[in-house]
């Protein structure tokens, strides 16, 4: 039996066809003595650890949370919520970080009857203003003080009323009234009387709690019921509520842990997820990917989820929580590369090392039979460096999972080189998200993987355009179906429409793979998914992402270009921070580049050359652009002529969600981009 046959027929306690609360509830108690939940103290002023809920951890140090304890938590929110009003016709926002109790609010309200709908804690006034307005949410849980004061500022902006704010953490009131004298929300008809605390809310439902009645609320909800609304980025227009329901989350969490779970056909050897498991959570979620893969996944294996600080104490949290799986996206392994290589570069003689190591992992990885010298050395590489890369996040790393963009294949053979393999998967908000990715047992660097059991997908090659087509494989738009595929966009029928393709309209060549459809649990005539994204779907299975089809560059001269695999080259590259690359409607391909300013300043220390301090003017100093100049000629070489940057631009601002250059799962803006360094583009093209 392969593989593949083997998740197909794969099942245990955690394989059921279920809601998500009550998917919990059996979770819980398979796992009531296991730790749940790991939060941190010294971070937050949590309303359930001032009320004794919770006993208070050490600044620094982490506390845990078992199952049992998580699932009365949950019961007693969900209770709590209930008393305020929350019912099966409620749209509950969740306006906070990643933290402990954001998962415990999310599976309360969800038990209660509740839609959930995410806002991100970085969202500007006007995108909460949406955010809440679109789906009508009548509670609203805020993370903080700040948070909240944002809520008021936009509540009598809102077509509908609000009919409470849950703060999460412990946040006095006393002084809100509702002329909005407090804080600089202005004039609002929110006032003290409408705001609590979970720590309160717990209270109430613990007060009131009937568990009769609570299973009554679970019951009560079927499988087809709205579970969640999530709105897209926006990156290319205004966020679309996508409807995802306890069947979309539920069936995608099931794909996924067939394709993790420690499978009895599986090696000993190779790792998976299971109540064994460990991960860190910091990636938001308000974004599709941490809710399912960091949260729904994990709760159900009844692994043990550890909350990050934030994304900038990443290093002592994994010190810390020592996880043994982490899902993240891209960007974030780029920056723990940098990081790692930038303490390896402390003197030219570790320097050196490091880049021996790394190379010898190299080739020891893509060598089927290394032999005896090839694995020697790599044992030496590994004491020398490895190991400790390895003991520096934690020393418990199995594998990570990456996942919300195209992940450097050059990079993701490095962390393999390192012991560190990252699955690199795929999918989008409309499918759960997960379509395909990379199994524990057999993954392929440069591809996210086969498509996960009982999904359907097809290859439209009329959308790929001669040039991208030009590459081996069957390349076209990837269509989806399967029970993970969201069934359009939240009051928007017209965007649903574009969305989706009959059965019956495919176009004759096109090429179909994953679950047979006589094998998977849909109708027939069930309607295509268009991902709107360009794929490789290679002989062995596995599919290789090329780029967003709104993203392909089209030259003057009719050639289509992908940016995104040039983009990906300068992913491990030392001098280049960031690289966005750009020719649409222009004769030839040209580039924004951000340098990575620290390793250049060390560069240009050991030539002897004298650079100024100031970022603009060191990106326009002759001597760095003659040194990037030489990292865009290296990449340029691995593409035909028509995909080589001809002419760049070095920019002294990195993109960031701060200045609205990235969105919070870390992906670029292009639009934006382009308006930033609008006068930096008209220079590259202005004699051309």
């Amino acid at each position: 039996m392969n593989w593949q046959q083997a998740e197909r027929e794969f099942t245990d306690d955690a394989v059921a066809r279920e809601t998500l609360p009550r998917a919990f509830e059996r979770s819980a108690e398979r796992n009531a003595d296991r730790i749940a939940q790991r939060y941190k103290g010294g971070i937050h002023d949590r309303s359930l650890v001032t009320e004794g809920i919770l006993p208070p951890a050490a600044a620094g140090e982490y506390a845990d949370v078992t199952y049992a304890e998580m699932r009365e938590i949950v019961r007693n929110l969900a209770a709590g919520l209930r008393e305020l009003g929350v019912d099966d016709d409620t749209r509950v926002a969740i306006y906070a970080q990643t933290r402990m109790e954001w998962a415990q609010t999310d599976f309360a309200a969800l038990a209660a009857g509740a839609v959930v709908t995410t806002v991100y804690a970085s969202s500007s006034p006007d995108q909460l203003r949406y955010l809440l307005e679109d789906p009508e949410a009548s509670v609203v849980v805020a993370e903080n003080r700040e948070l909240l004061e944002e809520v008021r500022s936009v509540a009598d902006d809102l077509d509908h009323g609000l009919d409470a704010v849950v703060t999460v953490d412990d946040v006095d009131t006393s002084d809100l009234t509702a002329d909005g004298s407090a804080g600089e929300a202005g004039a609002t008809s929110l006032d003290a009387d409408d705001v609590f605390t979970l720590g309160e809310v717990h209270e109430l439902g613990a007060e009131r709690f009937d568990l009769d009645a609570y299973e009554s609320w679970i019951d009560g909800i079927e499988l087809d019921d709205l579970a969640s609304l999530i709105y897209t980025s926006g990156t290319t227009g205004q966020p679309k509520g996508v409807r995802l329901t306890h069947a979309n989350f539920r069936d995608n969490v099931v794909q996924c842990y067939r394709r993790f779970a420690d499978r009895p056909d599986r090696d000993p050897e190779t790792p998976g997820i299971s109540a064994a498991s460990t991960t860190l959570s910091f990636l938001p979620l308000a974004h599709v990917f941490e809710r399912m893969a960091g949260h729904y996944l994990m709760f159900t294996a009844g692994a043990t989820v550890g909350y990050a600080e934030s994304p900038d104490t990443l290093r002592d949290d994994f010190g810390l929580v020592r996880p043994t799986v982490t899902t993240s996206v891209p960007r974030v392994y780029e920056k723990l590369y940098d990081a790692i290589r930038e303490q390896a570069s402390e003197s030219p003689v570790k320097e050196r090392i490091f880049e021996w190591a790394v190379e010898v992992g190299k080739r020891h990885h893509e060598t089927d039979d290394p032999g005896f010298l090839l694995d020697a050395k790599r044992s030496v590489a590994d004491k020398l460096v490895f190991s400790s890369v390895r003991e520096a996040i934690g020393g418990n790393i199995d594998f990570f999972i990456s996942g919300g963009g195209s992940l450097s294949a050059e990079l993701c053979a490095l962390y393999h080189a390192m012991d560190l393999p990252i699955l690199e998967g795929y999918g989008l908000t409309e499918t759960s998200p997960v379509i395909s990715v990379n199994p524990p047992e057999a993954p392929k660097v440069g591809t996210i993987g086969p498509p996960v059991v009982d999904t359907e997908i097809a290859i439209d090659g009329t959308l790929a355009g001669e040039e991208v087509a030009g590459i081996d494989g069957d390349v076209g738009e990837l269509l989806v179906r399967g029970p993970q595929v969201s069934d359009g966009y939240w009051n928007d029928p017209e965007a649903t429409a574009e969305a989706f393709t009959e059965a019956d309209r495919l176009p004759d060549d096109v090429v179909l793979a994953g679950t047979p459809p006589e094998e998977r649990a849909g109708e027939p005539d069930e309607p295509w998914f268009r991902t709107g994204d360009i794929v490789q779907l290679r002989p062995d299975g596995y599919i290789a992402f090329r780029e967003r089809a709104k993203q392909l560059l089209v030259l003057s001269t009719g050639k289509n270009v992908a940016p995104g695999p040039i983009e990906d080259r300068f992913a491990a590259n030392e001098f280049v921070e960031q690289c966005v690359v750009l020719g649409d409607g222009r004769k030839f391909v040209s580039a924004l580049i951000v340098p990575n300013v620290e390793r250049v300043d060390a560069w240009a220390e050991t030539r002897g050359i004298d650079l100024p301090e100031d970022r603009t003017a060191i990106c326009r100093d002759e001597n760095v652009r003659e040194r990037i100049q030489q990292e865009v000629d290296r990449v340029n070489e691995e593409f035909e002529s028509y995909e080589q940057i001809k002419r760049f631009r070095l920019v002294p601002e990195e993109f960031s969600e701060e200045n609205d250059l990235l969105t919070p799962t870390m992906k670029k803006k292009r639009r934006n981009i382009l308006d930033r360094f609008g006068d930096e583009v008209e220079m590259i093209y202005a004699d051309a």
